[in-house]
């Protein structure tokens, strides 16, 4: 039994890579039941074993073979008492594949159709291929992240797949849902990550607009620029990471520092340099646990940089159980988090297609039929689930 304060929502989605499948997972985790449909071969690219895919957790999986005779029939069937249907396709693949808006909410009009991709669904880059870096590289956000002199860094891909897809796929797909409420109608949700990490860029944009931004990297209060918003090697070869923009911050950062009768005035531009050198000198004096504990009861807004293996066990994040460990996976717990309805982990990751009969059955289809479509190649079941293995059912 789901929990959370989506119960009772029902979701198809097309299994894809990065971005539709975290916002599917987050929408799982908040309580929808989603059935996602993969490929009988499994996804086109698999980085890491079924099990240990924290973004497929939570829903069942159908391994249908979306270009045989008969499977557009059982996409629609399954779409039909579906809420919200997402996929991940270049323009047009859907409708090739004839699971296009228009095939599917002819008979349910009330379905949320949202499709996830980086350029959107029009214009000259439409059609090419693409990943996070270059979302983000063409609306300025990486060219504005790194040291200056040296070239921009690209952060991870959480800023256009994540940041601007999965987020914005949830944003969108719960707006949609809000206006159904007063219209009864569903409509098509095109989720771009170039659109997501535009919008992620507001801020700086407006302080780029009114001159309080210099359009280079490191120049600035935000990137690095500033002595009191940056990063500081400790003795230990770690770090850690200041943040303390705000006067009483800056204030108890020298103090525990012990620097507070040598430093310059916190906005001095033209001695930041110097600050710079003074903090870096003074971190390199003790390790980044040291300081950690020295900073762990004061408002000076600095905190250890915590490796990836690491930070599952800051007291922090272990006291609220932001990140777990489970069979050997570690994972993000449900957010944001609900005091009537908690979202929870509905199930673990699960193998292409291991849930094929049995979640059809559950979603009405007659036993007799889901054998007829086994037998006929429609659809597929893993033989042997832990390795993957499709084929008739066991």
């Amino acid at each position: 039994m789901s929990s959370g304060p989506l119960q009772g929502l029902k979701v198809v989605e097309i299994a894809g890579i990065g971005p539709a499948p975290l916002g599917c997972m987050m929408l799982a985790d908040l309580g929808a039941e989603v059935l996602r449909i993969d490929r009988p071969t499994g996804p086109g690219l698999a980085l890491v074993p079924y099990r240990m895919d924290t973004l497929v957790r939570g829903r069942h999986s159908v391994a249908i073979d979306l270009k045989a005779e008969g499977a557009t029939d059982v996409v629609r069937r399954l779409t039909d008492q579906a809420d919200v249907f997402i996929e991940a396709f270049r323009p047009g693949v859907a409708e090739r594949l004839g699971i296009g808006p228009a095939d599917l909410m002819s008979s349910n009009p009330r379905l949320v159709y949202a499709r996830m991709t980086g350029w959107g669904q029009d214009g000259p880059l439409a059609q090419t291929a693409g990943h996070d870096i270059d979302y983000a590289a063409i609306v300025g956000a990486i060219g504005a992240i790194g040291e200056p002199g040296r070239k921009p860094v690209p952060p991870l891909n959480l800023v256009a797949d994540f940041g601007g897809g999965s987020t914005f796929l949830v944003i969108g797909v719960l707006a949609a849902l809000v206006e159904r409420m007063s219209s009864g109608r569903g409509q098509v949700v095109d989720v771009a990550m170039v659109d997501g990490v535009a919008t992620l860029t507001a801020m700086v944009q407006s302080h780029l607009s009114t001159g309080n931004w210099r359009d280079e990297r490191g120049a600035n209060l935000l990137d690095g620029g500033s002595p009191f918003y940056d990063t500081y090697e400790c003795a230990d070869g770690e770090y850690v990471a200041v943040g303390a923009i705000e006067r009483q911050f800056f204030a108890e950062l020298v103090r525990v520092l012990g620097v507070e009768d040598t430093v310059p005035a916190q906005h001095d531009v033209e001695r930041w340099p110097e600050t710079r050198a003074l903090f870096a000198a003074t971190f390199k004096t003790k390790s980044r646990d040291e300081w950690a504990a020295l900073f762990a009861d004061v408002d000076a807004c600095v905190a250890p940089i915590m490796r990836l293996r690491e930070a599952v066990d800051h007291p922090h994040v272990k006291a609220r159980g932001s990140l777990f460990e489970e069979n050997g996976l570690v994972q993000p717990a449900p957010a944001p988090r609900f005091d009537r309805t908690p979202g929870a982990v509905q199930r673990p990751p699960r193998t292409p297609g291991e849930d094929t009969t049995e979640t059809l059955v559950a979603w009405g289809f007659a036993p007799d039929d889901v054998e007829a479509l086994l037998t006929a190649g429609v659809i597929a079941q893993p033989e042997n689930p832990e390795r993957g293995v499709l084929g008739a059912a066991p």
